[in-house]
């Protein structure tokens, strides 16, 4: 099958159908009596974005490239000294480790005319045309604009000396990738969105969800756990999570549904139940191990917050398909789930 093809279908479905999809391999394998709601173990993790390692330079530098694609579409010849420009980029590969704020300055300069010489431009593509293919151009056009304005804004807050910009743009191509720190060493930082992610004890990925930046992962237990219920039906016998999580408010969340809730300190739960928790909550950084190594939520080749959802779903089913198979292989199945399944 020629990869287009997928391409298209992807986008003819969009993220509800490719969701329809994964929903129903779940309640496939839930109604199989397969995946069991005995536990909750939750953690968010970072779906990488395939983008270059985003410079401020670099972001100036593709603004033009972006500019020169659609001028080439309309027939409109480059309104700026594309030689100089190239020749000051090689120069600041040269010599960008000393004087990166000088070089900012310069293509800044360079990129403020050009800015507003794509602004004129758009107001003449304005005028009423036929063909379809011009008008989504000026759509595009519109579009390059906003984000262009978006991106002059951050470098001058760059210049002024900002260094935590908030909703930093960090690709011109992926436009809801964002800059997300989770505590590693290496790497410190991480571009894409986050993936909030549940399992069971099992292993079963039970919900995946995607968010633009680096939500407070206080304000996201709730929700997330409203999901797990949704989709299982029942609230879990108990709840594992890191000290990320950890809040007075959380711990006590459905406390007469849930038997015991972990959020990474030994204390939360009586002592029978720490044990569990503690090779739970290990476990889960197995599972995201094995995800992100194995099963493609390492990064995203869709763009975009839509094109990680999509991502997250479908590799959420051959993450699923995969552990049945495990099991099955493993003779982990009882014989009524086999006969559930037609094995």
């Amino acid at each position: 099958m020629n990869p287009s093809t997928l391409c298209r279908f992807r986008k003819r479905v969009g993220p509800e159908g490719i969701s329809l999809m994964e929903d129903e391999v779940f309640t496939t394998l839930q109604r199989a009596d397969v995946i069991e709601a005995d536990m909750m173990l939750m953690d968010a993790t970072v779906l990488d974005s395939p983008i270059i390692y985003p410079t401020d330079v670099r972001l100036l530098y593709k603004a033009f490239d972006k500019m020169a694609i659609l001028a080439t579409e309309g027939h409109i010849e480059p309104w700026w000294d594309a030689a100089h420009l190239k020749t000051r980029w090689r120069a600041y590969h040269l010599d960008r480790n000393t004087a990166r704020l000088t070089y900012l300055d310069e293509f800044y300069t360079l990129f403020q005319p050009a800015l507003a010489g794509l602004q004129e431009r758009l107001e003449h593509l304005d005028e009423p045309l036929d063909n379809r293919k011009e008008n989504s151009l000026k759509a595009r056009w519109r579009q390059l604009v906003d984000v262009l304005n978006l991106l002059g804004e951050q470098t001058e807050q760059k210049l002024a000396g900002e260094r935590h910009i908030d909703h930093r743009l960090v690709s011109l191509d992926d436009l809801d990738a964002r800059p997300i720190q989770k505590g590693k060493s290496h790497p410190k930082t991480e571009f894409g969105t986050t993936l909030q992610l549940t399992f069971n004890r099992q292993g079963f990925m039970i919900t995946t969800e995607n968010f633009i930046g680096q939500p407070n992962e206080k304000t996201l237990y709730p929700g997330t756990l409203e999901r797990f219920r949704t989709r299982m039906e029942t609230y879990p016998g108990g709840a594992v999570t890191d000290l990320g999580y950890r809040s007075a408010k959380n711990r006590q969340l459905h406390h007469d549904d849930i038997d015991y809730v972990f959020m990474g300190q030994s204390a939360d739960v009586d002592e029978a139940h720490q044990a569990a928790c503690r090779s739970a909550r290990s476990a889960t950084e197995g599972f995201i191990a094995v995800a992100k190594n194995l099963r493609g939520f390492g990064q995203s080749l869709y763009r975009g917050l839509v094109g990680a959802t999509i991502w997250s779903r479908l590799n959420q089913c051959a993450y699923n398909l995969n552990k049945v198979l495990q099991l099955y292989r493993n003779e982990a199945l009882s014989e009524q789930t086999l006969r559930k399944l037609r094995l």
